[in-house]
């Protein structure tokens, strides 16, 4: 088995973010971008579970936002390297980073978002995490449009850099506290989500 190396892979995810990805992302309907990302997410939690298979539900939740955490805080510090020197594509990777650790918390929690109702309710919670309100009725239906809505509604303000690699330090720390508080807003509403489901599961038990 390959030695595990998160910082590597980390910075393998951030260096795929070139700016004709990150263009193309920013027009892509969110919704459609869940249910993409619901796939790649059901992959790394099945991963995540075989590496840690004692670890609770709490342990796993904390890695996969550590491990957006630890990407959060490479965006600042390699854009300019990356040639990301413009604050929407910058936005629209930041924006992205919320959707995939949204969308892995959810399947943690044995979400499907196969229903547009699951997927509204998840682009919901990303829009209450940053103060917006509901993503769904306050913001049009593609990635792009979100992240401007979100800076201009008072949200992502932490990501505004205008030097992004001098001030990497400083907006490493604002990314990881960001990104933290989106898990947690995450854990706390899945957490109940899954309650619920266990509960309807014992009801319908003969």
């Amino acid at each position: 088995m390959a030695f595990y190396d998160p910082i590597r892979d980390q910075l393998k995810f951030v260096k795929s973010l070139t700016p004709s990805k990150l263009k193309s992302l920013a027009n892509q309907r969110l919704s459609d971008l869940v249910l993409r990302e619901a796939a790649r997410s059901k992959r790394a939690v099945d991963d995540l579970q075989q590496r840690y298979p004692s670890a609770g539900q709490r342990e796993l939740a904390q890695r996969l936002i550590d491990n957006k955490k630890g990407i959060a805080s490479m965006v600042g510090g390699v854009s300019g390297a990356l040639g990301l020197l413009t604050l929407p594509l910058d936005l629209v990777a930041m924006a992205y980073l919320q959707v995939m650790l949204l969308t892995d918390i959810a399947v943690l929690h044995k979400v499907s978002l196969k229903t547009e109702r699951e997927r509204r309710e998840l682009l919901d919670l990303m829009g209450y995490s940053n103060g917006v309100g509901p993503v769904q009725r306050s913001s049009p239906k593609v990635m792009g449009k979100l992240a401007t809505v979100l800076l201009e509604r008072g949200g992502l303000e932490s990501f505004g850099r205008a030097v992004p690699v001098i001030a990497a330090p400083i907006s490493a720390y604002l990314n990881n506290a960001h990104i933290q508080k989106i898990g947690d807003e995450a854990l706390r509403h899945y957490s109940g989500f899954e309650k619920a489901h266990e509960k309807t599961k014992r009801v319908k038990r003969p």
